[in-house]
């Protein structure tokens, strides 16, 4: 059998070596939000390609990807998503139910490691309790401490015994502080990021005219996301249609949301004017409604990787409640709001966050960006960007470091 590559340089390993056909791998793993449902239940499915001559035995805090991917579900984290301090404190009992079950099972069960998916409030506290028992851990996508909260760089020193990144800066950024069981693995959306159809099709499906510019609104998977962001949008979507009357837009929800909220947001704004054949709403269709537009208001977060990669020119958009907003602007330490700029190193993506998201500041952007030359500039440079963040294959890479780390440890 030919060894397979590994993401660091360091001597191939040839799995079959390992003589997993006899062995069992108990490995206990853990997610609390979407985005870290999907790349655990990546990873799930990696392991199993790149070793399938091993038996696995996972289990954990799961969504519903991880659940599809075979995961036994011990804590269901569909519910998880939290982001602002009232929702936090609401699920506190929950949240500290979930870590006292998941402590006791690491001790009742002794995986061979811990894998914990993001959400670092929560893994950082799970990680301490299972590392103190004598666990493993692995960290998958790194917790973004370079952002805010550095102080907690301690905590992967004392508790993870080896972090995968997902940006390419981040291994530096951890060097720098000391920590070298640091390896980056590329992120997970690089190469498996694509539209399932086109804009012609796309338009097709949904009454739109493919000759004529469309922009795509994202406005966030979290119902406070959408109760903030969308109404600028919204009136940003009402000035350019009186500036631009051959624009259209599409409202492209996230998969958790319904179209339902979103027309109770509408009808409370008075927006219904937009319900004509100029706007649409669609779910569970984010990727296709980026493809087919020719500019997007995408909501800071991975959505604006995910446009990134698909190619789509831009604006970032945020607003948290005012109380929160004030806080966190004490806390953040970084140049940019979008993710997308901080891989990039420059403001490469105009970004409007709190008092700066208004209807006429986010369409005075977006009709910018419609101009053909700087739209043209703005792929160019987008394609620039996602290409730091690796070719393909992230979740196999993130499988063959975590099947080495368990070689080296067994």
């Amino acid at each position: 059998m030919n060894p397979l590559p590994t993401a660091s340089g360091s001597a191939p390993i040839c799995y079959h070596s390992f003589a997993m056909s006899t062995q069992t791998l108990r490995l206990m793993i853990v997610a609390g939000e979407p985005s870290g449902d999907a790349h655990a239940a990546g990873l799930v499915r990696a392991l199993r390609e790149t070793a399938p001559e091993a038996q696995f035995e996972f289990f954990g805090s799961t969504g519903p990807l991880m659940r599809q991917a075979g995961v036994e579900s011990v804590i269901q984290c569909d519910d998880f998503a939290l982001h602002e301090f009232a929702e936090i404190v609401h699920a506190l009992p929950k949240l500290l139910l979930a870590l006292r079950t998941l402590k006791r099972l690491g001790v009742e069960r002794r995986p061979d490691a811990a894998i914990l998916v993001d959400w670092p409030d929560f893994n950082l506290r799970l990680a301490r309790g299972l590392h103190r028992r004598g666990i493993r851990i692995i960290y998958y996508v790194s917790p973004q401490l370079w952002a805010w909260r550095a102080h907690r760089v301690r905590n992967i020193r004392r508790d993870v015994d080896l972090l995968l990144a997902i940006l390419p800066f981040e291994v530096d950024w951890y060097a720098r502080r000391g920590i070298k069981h640091v390896e980056f693995v590329g992120h997970p959306m690089t190469g498996e990021v694509r539209p399932s159809y086109g804009r012609e099709v796309f338009c097709q499906r949904h009454d739109l005219n493919p000759g004529r510019p469309i922009i795509a609104l994202l406005p966030g998977s979290r119902r406070k996301e959408l109760m903030r962001i969308l109404p600028p949008m919204l009136d940003a979507a009402v000035q350019i249609s009186r500036d631009r009357r051959d624009t259209q837009f599409v409202l492209a929800l996230a998969p958790n949301r319904s179209p339902e909220e979103a027309h109770r947001i509408i009808s409370a704004g008075s927006y219904d004017s937009l319900l004509g054949n100029s706007f649409r709403i669609t779910c569970n269709e984010t990727r296709e409604a980026l493809a087919a537009s020719d500019v997007a208001a995408v909501a800071s977060g991975t959505a604006t990787v995910e446009t990134a990669i698909i190619g789509t020119p831009m604006v970032i958009v945020y607003r948290l409640s005012q109380t929160y907003g004030h806080v966190l602007r004490r806390l953040i330490d970084i140049e940019h709001a979008g993710l997308i700029n901080l891989i990039a190193g420059e403001r490469l993506a105009p970004e409007l966050v709190q008092d700066q998201l208004s209807g006429p500041q986010l369409a005075a952007e977006l009709l910018a960006l419609l101009d053909p030359d700087r739209n043209r500039e703005m792929r160019d440079r987008l394609r620039l960007a996602t290409e730091r963040l690796g070719g393909g294959g992230a979740s196999k890479r993130a499988a063959e470091a975590v099947l080495r780390a368990l070689r080296e440890w067994n």
